[in-house]
């Protein structure tokens, strides 16, 4: 609050004793409304031994030295004064009681400058007095605003104007006060200097809305036309609230966003984009705006923007979401299994929104989510059946990826239906087709002649995969007749299993209708190769058996040329070409 108290008169003077100097007061700067009048107090001082008989006086305008002949504002002597005086300045104060007052009426923007007093006691007794007062014109009241206005602080406003006319005394009113409080008129003060004023007071709290509110003071003077209006703005301070921000984006990746954060505060704030505690841009600024450039879901997130000054802060967030495709699907979970086990497989996947995953084998679907990030597939017992490639597939509307795995299931070996003999003129050719995991060992054993032949044997076993399935394929040439019986076992580290291979079509009647002579000649066939399988493995020991290529035909087992005691015919042996077909 403003205090304004009224302080006693204090003259500017030399002292009064015997010997003392010439001095003088007036106010150094006073103000006038344009059209009124002002009185310029005034009080001079000089020796008391030079006791004039009458004290004369004269005042000028502008400069105190009278050979640059100023402008003579009122002369005691002889009245005679410059034509911007004339009719409108008179002398209030007594010269001899050494009041030296001076009223200036109606007065006009020309009559303001500097106005210096002259004493006049006669004779070589005249001093002009260094000591001046500057008269202002002025056409507006002052409006005294604190230096900081806060908002939710109370403030004082106060409008002052001069009340240093006698003849004209101001009345105050205040403008655009409405919702800001009511005005209390203080009243007539005395300034420091010896002039007056006219005081009225406002009281309020402010608020945010009230900054830049144009607030407005009228001095009008009864009985005249005269008023004057004076208007200050109000710069009222107040913390920032952030007032525009986008609400939650949505962006498909590698597109450009744009986030806008503006503030309302007085004095601007200090506007910064934060993403986890990272500053990503700042500036002292209304608003400021947050360029991305073609995002990735690396970005997706909440950003902070966060406004302060002096006086306080505000931060609001905005969530930007990134719309983006699966990305290839992970696969963790048992992959080798045995026949049996339980087996868990998990898939999952980032992609935004949360795609459809699905799991199929073959064309068909084993499991599948929708809007989900991960999808368990669960086999509680896996079989043979079970093995194989798996694919995980996820999607949304902005594309689609998929990763293939594969399940091993282990199990035990199983002889297929397929397993069989077949003789084609003079050659039979066995097949043993085992499904199994892992891949087994596979021998053929011909019972009656206690001979076993394995897969080592690659003259005469030839073995080919395809997938779980693995064929085993025992070719013997120069066979008229088919022996009498063949057993397949295959074996792996999960068990064995035997079968004894039938024979296929007429080829089994051919025994029964050879007769006597078709079993003798069976018989040496039959010894035939018992001896070559023992001289085979007897040179085995020896040097090993020439590899086989991919490509190359699997070797078949053939008889000697031998003759049988009665026999009528020489049997020899004919290369017959593998059973492809198998």
């Amino acid at each position: 609050m403003i205090f304004l108290t009224a302080l006693p008169l204090f003259w500017i003077m030399i002292s009064a004793s015997r010997g003392g100097h010439w001095g003088a007061w007036m106010p150094s700067s006073i103000s006038a409304f344009e059209g009124t009048c002002v009185s310029i107090p005034c009080r001079f001082d000089f020796p008391d031994e030079l006791r004039p008989a009458v004290v004369h006086g004269v005042w000028y305008f502008n400069s105190p030295y009278p050979k640059n002949y100023p402008p003579v504002v009122f002369k005691s002597r002889t009245q005679v004064v410059h034509e911007s005086f004339q009719g409108r300045s008179r002398l209030l104060g007594d010269l001899g009681l050494r009041n030296c007052t001076l009223l200036l009426s109606n007065v006009s923007p020309e009559l303001g400058g500097k106005y210096y007093f002259r004493g006049d006691l006669g004779g070589y007794n005249q001093y002009t007095f260094s000591e001046h007062s500057v008269l202002d014109i002025i056409n507006t009241p002052n409006i005294v605003v604190p230096p900081e206005v806060v908002a939710g602080t109370e403030v004082e406003v106060s409008c002052m104007v001069p009340d240093n006319c006698p003849e004209l005394r101001p009345e105050l009113s205040w403008l655009g006060h409405e919702g800001l409080g009511e005005p209390a008129v203080l009243g007539r003060l005395r300034e420091d200097e010896g002039t007056w004023v006219q005081v009225s007071l406002l009281h309020f709290v402010p608020t945010r809305e009230a900054n830049g509110h144009r607030l407005g003071c009228q001095a009008s003077f009864p009985n005249t036309t005269l008023q004057f209006e004076g208007y200050a703005s109000l710069d009222v301070k107040y913390p920032p609230v952030i007032v525009e921000m986008n609400s939650s984006v949505e962006a498909i990746e590698g597109s450009h966003v744009s986030l806008l954060c503006g503030a309302d505060s007085n004095p601007p704030p200090l506007l910064t984009w934060m993403r986890d505690g990272t500053v990503l841009r700042e500036a002292v600024a209304e608003s400021l705006l947050l360029e991305l450039e073609e995002v990735t879901p690396a970005e997706d997130g909440v950003y902070a923007c966060l406004a302060e000054n002096a006086y306080g802060q505000d931060n609001r967030t905005v969530g930007l979401s990134v719309m983006y495709a699966p990305w290839k699907p992970t696969v963790n979970g048992t992959m080798v299994a045995v026949e049996g086990e339980t087996v868990s497989i998990l898939c999952s996947t980032q992609s935004n929104p949360d795609p459809i995953l699905t799991i199929f084998k073959e064309k068909q679907i084993l499991a599948t989510v929708i809007y989900e990030s991960e999808l368990q597939l669960e086999l509680p017992a896996v079989s043979p059946e079970d093995d194989g490639e798996y694919w995980c597939v996820a999607e949304n509307q902005y594309g689609q990826r998929a990763t293939a795995f594969n399940l091993s299931v282990e199990f035990a070996p199983v002889l297929l239906l397929e397993s069989h003999c077949a003789a084609a003129r003079d050659t039979v050719q066995c097949l043993c087709v085992v499904k199994s995991n892992p891949e087994p060992s596979v021998a053929f054993e011909l019972p009656s002649r206690n001979v076993t032949v394995n897969e080592s044997e690659r003259e005469f076993v030839y073995s080919e995969r395809s997938g779980l399935v693995l064929t085993s394929i025992l070719t013997l040439r120069g066979q008229a007749q088919a022996p009498p019986r063949v057993i397949c076992t295959a074996r792996n580290l999960y068990g064995a299993k035997s079968l004894e291979l039938p024979f296929q079509g007429a080829h089994r009647l051919m025994w029964a209708k050879i007769g006597p002579v078709g079993a003798v000649v069976a018989f040496a066939i039959l010894i035939a190769i018992v001896c070559y399988i023992t001289q085979t493995r007897r040179k085995k020991n020896v040097t090993e058996s020439p590899s086989f290529s991919a490509g190359d035909n699997p070797p078949v087992l053939f008889s000697s040329d031998f003759r049988i005691s009665g026999a009528p015919e020489k049997y020899e042996s004919k290369e017959v070409s593998t059973l492809e077909s198998h």
